[in-house]
């Protein structure tokens, strides 16, 4: 397959180009324009951040790729689907007052806010996936499916059931309903470690299928009833609780790049990446550790796969922060590589799964020409 081209451009700015001029560049360069936005509605994916985490990307980098729609002729709005586990975001009412508090309103970002799958996370479309090995048949947030065009922006970062959280998992997990999230996470189930759990009951609290009792300062996860979302994992204050050590992570890796299939075939697409602030966790977390790498740079490829490639190596290349999560991972780590970031961080993870899957299924090519500005 021929090699797919990402754009990237680094952090520096001088006083006649600063980050959002730079943004605006890039997409543009990177070929935008090409797509046909004159009097058609585009969905713009992204994360709008837990209340409570810092990490997540500013509502000025939507405006630019918002600012720019509207200059093709373009209707445009902003969107996510509600979330499976217990936080702000888990109705859409919920959601968009978290949006809100982030500084994501109509006033910041020259659009609207849309829910994509309702106000329960129940208003889905189901989209045949005929080249998926898991799914069948996708449950995407409707108004998602409803857009003509989809963009993803997407928040680099580690993630602690995928290893990284780049524009696939943006664009898969992210555009899932609440349905469709419990099937992407209906594999990997984690157990707990009774000798280190403490009983705190702090994954009582996070858990939104009471799937989880503690019984004599012991947590016990009922696993007839969770959906192996992973939040526990992520919250767990001494890391008692332990994803499961079976293909089950492999799984969920290949369901999001069928989902990502579900969401981007047979519409035109694009995608933008930023390497800031590359927590360890999530921004589903309502907290953001140290970033476990210094800031590298945006990044942005009509090929979601690539993109996510480019990201990942770039990453890989970049120096380990010293009192990072990351560091104290590799001060443990016997099995992983050290040039490999994200297995460090999450050695639990694969993350060459869901690349490797979503090439197979022609979603992309991990194989690209990176292009620097």
């Amino acid at each position: 397959m021929e090699k797919s081209k990402v754009y990237f451009t680094n952090l520096r700015t001088t006083s006649s180009m600063n980050l959002l001029q730079k943004l605006n560049r890039l997409v543009k360069k990177a070929g935008i324009e090409q797509i046909d936005f004159k009097d058609r509605i585009a969905a713009i994916k992204i994360h709008f951040g837990e209340p409570g985490n810092l990490a997540y990307l500013r509502p000025n980098y939507a405006k630019v790729v918002v600012d720019i729609v509207k200059e093709l002729g373009g209707k445009v709005f902003l969107t996510d689907c509600n979330t499976l586990y217990v936080g702000r975001r888990k109705d859409a009412l919920e959601h968009l007052d978290a949006a809100y508090e982030n500084g994501y309103n109509p006033f910041t970002t020259g659009c609207q806010i849309i829910i994509g799958d309702g106000l329960k996370g129940t208003d889905e479309a189901y989209v045949p996936v005929p080249c998926g090995e898991y799914v069948k048949e996708a449950k995407i947030g409707r108004a998602v499916m409803d857009a003509d065009i989809v963009i993803s922006l997407t928040h680099f970062k580690g993630h602690e059931l995928t290893g990284f959280g780049g524009a696939l998992k943006n664009i898969g997990m992210g555009c899932g309903s609440r349905a469709g999230k419990m099937e992407m996470h209906s594999e990997g189930k984690p157990r707990v470690g009774k000798k280190v759990c403490v009983g705190c009951g702090t994954c009582i609290k996070i858990c939104a299928q009471s799937a989880i009792t503690v019984t004599d300062k012991k947590a016990t996860i009922d696993h007839t009833k969770c959906v192996g979302c992973g939040r526990c994992i992520g919250v767990c204050p001494v890391n008692a609780i332990i994803p499961a050590w079976d293909e089950s992570n492999d799984i969920v890796n290949k369901k999001i790049a069928e989902y990502s299939w579900a969401v981007l075939n047979n519409r035109p697409h694009f995608h933008i990446s930023l390497i800031v602030d590359v927590a360890p966790f999530c921004d589903c977390h309502a907290e953001n550790d140290v970033p476990i790498i210094p800031d590298i740079g945006m990044l942005a490829s009509f090929d979601p796969v690539a993109l996510d490639m480019a990201c990942v190596d770039l990453a890989n290349k970049a120096p380990v922060i010293s009192n990072s999560y990351l560091a104290e991972q590799l001060t443990k780590a016997v099995d992983h590589p050290e040039h490999d970031h994200f297995c460090a961080t999450h050695p639990e993870t694969n993350w060459k799964v869901c690349l490797d899957h979503a090439e197979k299924i022609g979603l992309g090519t991990k194989n690209y020409e990176l292009i620097e500005m």
